[in-house]
């Protein structure tokens, strides 16, 4: 495993997803056709990881050389490790404002890739919904090795060489996943990845997966569907994607109204509104207000949303409490209700927020 410790901000905005256009069209599935950017031996291109067919969705190419058994329990229709295609990609590192996301690559030319990858999904499924995995064969699909391929040279610059060959987004942000094929260190890093996830507030669960999926080896009878985000959750997401974050409210906002119990609209809720309030602002310039201006509920608020979204959760909660110790009336409401709001983004049952919620009680009592 490499000694470079994960870090969210590793590459934090360094993936430009410009290149991702539509394919002008791809090798038939199980005939892999030559890949620009298929791993190749050298440092700077892209390199394999594992994924289904493009041209259906959810089915895996079947390489030869590689174990059936292997292909059929990884690449299982179980809703935890899904196909990436240039067209879906943005749209799944857009859920990692939710919860995270691992995209891998391989070659169906290249068998061996495989293993990694095959690694990964046990590790992401140990996870049980807590993480979602995405797959992407270059043979098919060679617009992602140019992400990779970036990634990679990114990564060079910042005294990680080597070929990126996975990598988990939490928020939108890279992170590197270093290529192994040892199950216990690859549990290992996945529960990383999670433990990032939880400090930047993010506590969402994979919708509509299927613990109980078999392999597609065996399975008679045509392909199987990918599982499907509620329509509500969808529309959100098609929304992030475009930057509409009003629309990402009105749809999660309405999913609530239709079912108040759905904790996964709640959490990405309070993570877009989030996202929305802190578009734009600049860190360096709200720290001196807030610093400058300590009763300052805007301020302080504006600050707090920052540190939650850059993993600071602690040091939000304790920020805002003493701002309710400090003020009065309207003023006081607003920061206990903000921090309240705050309560939403990270999770009910997050233990920081159980701490904050029993200083928050005595900062009012």
């Amino acid at each position: 495993m490499s000694n470079q410790p994960l870090n969210a901000a590793s590459l934090r905005g360094a993936v430009d997803l410009s290149s991702l256009k539509k394919p002008q069209g791809g090798a038939p599935a199980g005939r892999p056709a030559s890949a620009a950017g298929a791993p190749t031996g050298s440092a700077g291109a892209a390199a394999p990881a594992n994924a289904p067919s493009a041209a259906n969705p959810g089915q895996a190419p079947m390489p030869q050389g590689a174990d059936d058994a292997v292909i059929a329990e990884t690449f299982r229709h179980d809703g935890l490790v899904v196909d990436v295609t240039a067209e879906n990609f943005q749209g799944l590192v857009q859920q990692s404002v939710q919860h995270p996301v691992i995209i891998a690559i391989w070659a169906g030319s290249q068998p061996a890739s495989l293993a990694p990858v095959a690694s990964l999904a046990r590790a992401v499924r140990a996870q049980e919904g807590r993480v979602l995995m995405g797959v992407a064969d270059l043979d098919t699909a060679p617009e992602i090795g140019q992400v990779f391929a970036q990634l990679s040279q990114q990564a060079a610059q910042q005294g990680q060489p080597g070929q990126i060959l996975a990598a988990a987004f939490v928020q939108g942000q890279p992170i590197p996943i270093p290529p192994v094929v040892e199950d216990a260190q690859t549990r290992e890093l996945v529960d990383q990845i999670v433990q990032i996830a939880v400090q930047n507030g993010l506590a969402g669960r994979v919708a509509n997966y299927d613990p109980n999926a078999t392999g597609q080896a065996g399975a008679e009878g045509g392909e199987q569907a990918e599982p499907e985000l509620p329509p509500l959750h969808q529309l959100a997401y098609e929304s992030i994607d475009k930057g509409d974050y009003d629309g990402a409210i009105a749809a999660f906002e309405q999913a609530l109204t239709e079912n108040p119990k759905d904790e996964e609209a709640r959490l990405a809720l309070g993570q877009v509104k989030l996202m929305q309030r802190t578009q734009g602002v600049d860190l360096q310039a709200a720290r001196d207000a807030a610093a400058k201006n300590p009763a300052d509920v805007t301020a302080q608020t504006q600050v707090a949303d920052l540190d939650v979204l850059g993993g600071h959760v602690e040091d939000a909660f304790a920020r805002l409490v003493d701002v309710v110790k400090a003020t009065s009336g309207d003023e006081r409401n607003a920061a206990r209700e903000h921090l309240i709001g705050l309560f939403d983004v990270v999770g009910a049952t997050d233990p920081r927020v159980k701490k904050a919620r029993t200083a928050l009680m005595s900062a009012l009592y």
